[in-house]
């Protein structure tokens, strides 16, 4: 093989579709999945190459310090897409510590890893660390550059703003190769329905209530996860060590306008009354430090790689939408359990 490239947290909903894009792609490159498997992650997303030559399924945990360097040494790791982390900004906000041991923790030991295995020898190596535009806060105006100051509000986003900075000061402290990008808020196929989309998509299959926070204001930017692939792959082999680049789609909206429009397109797919869906829509206590707004400025990663998004927002929400209706089993079987004690839980005094 040309070269290894080890992807943590490749069974989850952006991880599955890197790996897939990454494995279809570049047949000389041995790609590594090293996955927990938590409640979030899940093999199911990569039955379609789970018997490619040149894929390797590891399970296990980033703060494995021992596996790890197993694996560097093994394998001869090259590359590394870290995108191993707890994401849920809910999840954070009832158990902070387990953010911070995973997010922080976790990725401190993949970068010594990383030290230990490449000897200071960094010719073509890369450490690449997926982030968030959650870093920065609440953009009351304007868009969010790879220069804004980071003012994380939830625990989630704290993990993540602590984390950047640690990949950045090996970058600085011991001159490793390394990269981050921020992206916004993703949306497509094989993303666990605690997330705001496949969520209301179930709970409409269902005739549950939609929970909105708030009036619903809260604005988001929305981007289509194999866009955001095609950007990570754009970043792996073009990016200059040490830099930073911002993903966004250019789609911004009120969430009450995003889970009318979900309403609409599952009125019609499911055949029911036009409003029927809109009548399930329940707006809760807003939980705490809800940002109002991200909105990111990606022109970095479009002049500097060429990337840019090339899935409509309208068009992508239906086909997303499409996945859902016809991956039934899929569905049930990820709402089962743990996703629905949680969110019964949580929703109960509401």
């Amino acid at each position: 093989m040309k070269r290894t490239i080890l992807i943590t947290g490749g069974a989850g909903f952006i991880g599955s579709h890197v790996v897939r894009l990454f494995v279809k792609k570049y047949p000389d490159y041995l790609i590594l999945n090293l996955d927990k498997l938590t409640y979030a992650g899940n093999l199911e997303n990569l039955r379609d190459i789970e018997d490619r030559k040149n894929y390797r399924f590891i399970k296990g945990d980033i703060l494995d310090t021992e596996l790890l360097l197993r694996i560097f040494s093994e394998y001869q790791v090259s590359g590394v897409i870290h995108l191993a982390a707890e994401s849920h900004v809910d999840r954070s906000l009832h158990n902070p510590d387990e953010f911070a041991v995973t997010n922080i923790i976790g990725t401190i030991r993949l970068l010594k890893a990383a030290l230990t295995a490449w000897h200071n020898n960094f010719e073509g190596k890369l450490f690449y660390h997926i982030s968030t535009d959650e870093v920065y806060g609440s953009a009351e105006e304007g868009f969010f550059t790879e220069e804004t100051p980071l003012d994380p509000r939830s625990p989630y986003s704290a993990s993540k703003a602590s984390s950047d900075h640690f990949v950045r000061a090996f970058n600085n402290s011991y001159h490793m190769p390394t990269v981050i990008s921020r992206c916004s808020n993703n949306y497509g196929p094989y993303q666990f329905p605690e997330k705001l989309i496949p969520l209301v998509i179930n709970n409409i299959i269902h005739r549950k209530p939609l929970p909105v926070y708030g009036k619903g204001e809260n604005i988001r930017d929305w981007l289509h996860v194999e866009d955001h692939a095609k950007a990570i792959d754009a970043v792996f082999h073009k990016a200059k060590p040490g830099s930073v680049y911002n993903i966004g789609g250019n789609n911004e909206l009120k969430n009450i306008d995003l889970v009318k429009m979900l309403c609409r397109i599952m009125d019609k797919k499911l055949s029911r009354p036009e409003g029927e869906s809109a009548k399930l829509i329940t707006f809760v206590k807003d939980r705490p430090g809800h940002d109002l707004r991200y909105a990111i400025n990606p022109s970095k990663i479009i002049s500097e790689t060429g990337w840019r998004p090339e899935i409509e927002f309208s068009q992508g929400l239906e086909s997303t939408v499409d996945w859902y209706l016809t991956h039934a089993e899929w569905l049930a079987h990820v709402t089962s359990g743990e996703y629905l004690k949680y969110y019964e839980k949580m929703y109960a005094n509401r």
